[in-house]
C-alpha cells in the first residue's frame, strides 16, 4: 500500500448542532499498514495541518479493508477555522460521510 498522508481520519465526533467536528479518530499511515485509531481534538487536527501534517479520510469497503477518501484541509471563514473535504463557505466542519463514534 502506497502511503496516503500522515495520518487516516476513519470516524468523527459532531457537537450537538451537528454543525462542528469535536473529535476524530485518526491512524497513523505506516505505508504498508495503517495504526490503530486515536482520537484526536478537533484544534489538534486543525493546529497539525497548519505545521504540514496530511490527513485524508478513510472507509471501509464491503470486503472489509480500507479506501482513500479526500484530502483533509482547513478553510477560515470569518476568521474560524474549519477542517473539510470540499471547499465551500459553509460555517461548518464536513469530512465527508464518515461513521460517528
Amino acid at each position: 500500500m502506497a502511503k496516503w498522508a500522515d495520518y487516516l481520519i476513519s470516524a468523527v465526533k459532531y457537537d450537538k448542532e451537528h454543525k462542528h467536528i469535536e473529535e476524530v479518530k485518526a491512524h497513523e499511515d505506516k505505508e504498508d499498514s495503517i495504526g490503530a485509531a486515536k482520537i484526536y481534538s478537533r484544534m489538534e487536527i486543525v493546529n497539525a495541518i497548519g505545521r504540514g501534517v496530511t490527513f485524508v479520510t478513510i472507509y471501509k469497503n464491503d470486503k472489509g479493508s480500507w479506501n482513500k477518501g479526500q484530502k483533509v484541509f482547513v478553510v477560515t471563514i470569518n476568521s474560524k477555522k474549519y477542517i473539510k473535504t470540499v471547499e465551500n463557505n459553509r460555517e461548518e466542519d464536513n469530512l465527508e460521510n464518515l461513521p460517528e463514534f
